[in-house]
């Protein structure tokens, strides 16, 4: 797997899109994490308040609501490093690449797992990177201190680690699929960003569905189910009640389509004829 990995490596290294994708990723990490005061000094300016609030001491970078808010805004982009997984796989498919590593000896299920150990590191870094930008933000906005505050909560890092793994997963089995790239990336942000939003919004508000067992159903949706696990959580700046821990029932519901997306990619790399 390691050779395979080092192989990985060897692909992308000099690959342009992919260092701009992961160039754009970070930035926009920084600017979501980073620009909240930005955003609450420029409301200030422009003469907003809630309820007679000064914008500015809403307290988004206090510790340990900090991590909530910043990996809540961190998994909109993550269809970033969808992107990246996709044209991985992409290239080994139109390149014949995949085919070429069977023939130099490494076994389907090695390579599965190099993919899959690829998609973990991206992860990891990003956690990493959010890590960082939350502690230097908190140490420059944070009213709260102390080591049991600043290391509160961090449970919702280890849950972004964990839905950008399954995100990315569902990306490498689409690819599998269609294999054809920008096909993919298009059908995996209209689906995310769109179509199955806008399905779950009416399973679970419109008059006609919203008494039935519709709702629960919509929890299903692969989707609402990694939404689910970080809620909304700028609630609570306006004392509404909001989901300040993570869901075992939607922790659950997506470990159990990330054993589907698993199972499917083993399914169709050991069926498909590679030559």
């Amino acid at each position: 797997m390691i050779r395979a990995l080092k192989l990985e490596w060897l692909k992308i290294r000099n690959y342009r899109i992919f260092w701009i994708l992961t160039i754009m990723y970070l930035l926009a990490l920084v600017i979501i994490v980073s620009g909240g005061m930005l955003l609450l000094e420029w409301l200030k300016s422009e003469g907003a308040d809630f309820q007679g609030i000064n914008p500015t001491i809403i307290p988004i970078y206090d510790f340990p609501d900090i991590w909530q808010n910043t990996t809540y805004l961190a998994t909109f982009i993550k269809i970033l490093l969808a992107f990246i997984v996709i044209i991985s796989v992409n290239n080994d498919i139109t390149y014949n690449t995949l085919r070429q590593n069977i023939i130099d000896g490494i076994s389907k299920k090695e390579y599965i797992f190099s993919k899959l150990l690829f998609i973990v590191i991206m992860a990891a870094i990003s956690v990493l990177f959010l890590f960082v930008l939350g502690l230097l933000n908190g140490s420059i906005y944070s009213h709260v201190w102390g080591i049991e505050y600043i290391f509160d909560e961090m449970e919702f890092l280890a849950v972004f680690f964990y839905e950008v793994i399954i995100y990315c997963t569902l990306a490498f089995l689409l690819s599998l699929i269609i294999k054809k790239a920008g096909f993919v990336i298009v059908a995996l942000f209209l689906y995310t960003l769109m179509f199955e939003p806008i399905a779950t919004a009416i399973l679970i508000n419109a008059p006609y569905f919203s008494e039935g067992i519709t709702p629960d159903i919509a929890q299903f949706f692969p989707i609402k189910a990694l939404n689910n696990l970080i809620s909304v959580p700028f609630g609570r700046y306006v004392f509404m009640e909001i989901e300040d821990n993570v869901s075992i029932k939607a922790l659950t519901i997506a470990s159990g389509w990330f054993a589907i997306y698993l199972t499917s990619i083993f399914y169709i790399l050991n069926k498909r004829d590679l030559n």
